[in-house]
């Protein structure tokens, strides 16, 4: 019971330490507070089931920064394989309902690239710039995505979709 009070105090003066910075290296990646307050606690509760003894304090924050990066990698991966599983049957078929399934249907049809940015935009409601974050892309290339987008789609629907 003891050495679990002096890992507790142990965990504490890390986080006193650190916890600035690795909001900061959190925020960076997540761009938002609530989502990076996840990726934080997240980030200290791998501490505390880490069971090696950092050599020094150096040692220690080198560790938290490349953890914090990580989970936050991790997260951005899981919310972009969610993103992918809208080309499911299943998440057509839902849409589908929709008065605008036709376009849904042209939206679909697009190259991926595409259709993650005119999904995030159209349906989502994200700005160019969170969708840039979001897919580790410049916002400059997903603004000529949604430009190239709504061409492709123009063209579609003047030809009747073929």
């Amino acid at each position: 019971m003891a050495s679990s009070l002096r890992a507790d105090g142990e965990i504490t003066q890390i986080y006193y330490r650190h916890v600035d910075t690795v909001y900061r290296i959190c925020f960076s990646y997540m761009k938002n507070a609530a989502d990076t307050e996840d990726m934080v606690q997240e980030t200290f509760l791998k501490l505390m089931t880490h069971d090696q003894q950092f050599q020094s304090e150096n040692h220690e924050k080198a560790w938290l920064i490349v953890t914090a990066s990580n989970t936050c990698k991790d997260e951005l991966r899981r919310w972009k394989r969610r993103l992918e599983h809208l080309n499911s049957q299943t998440a057509h078929e839902h849409i589908a309902q929709d008065p605008y399934s036709g376009m849904l249907d042209a939206i679909l049809a697009l190259p991926t690239k595409y259709k993650d940015v005119v999904y995030l935009y159209y349906y989502e409601g994200y700005h160019t710039a969170e969708i840039a974050n979001m897919l580790h892309r410049p916002e400059s290339t997903v603004r000529n995505q949604l430009a190239r987008a709504r061409k492709m789609l123009k063209k579609t629907q003047r030809t009747g979709g073929e």
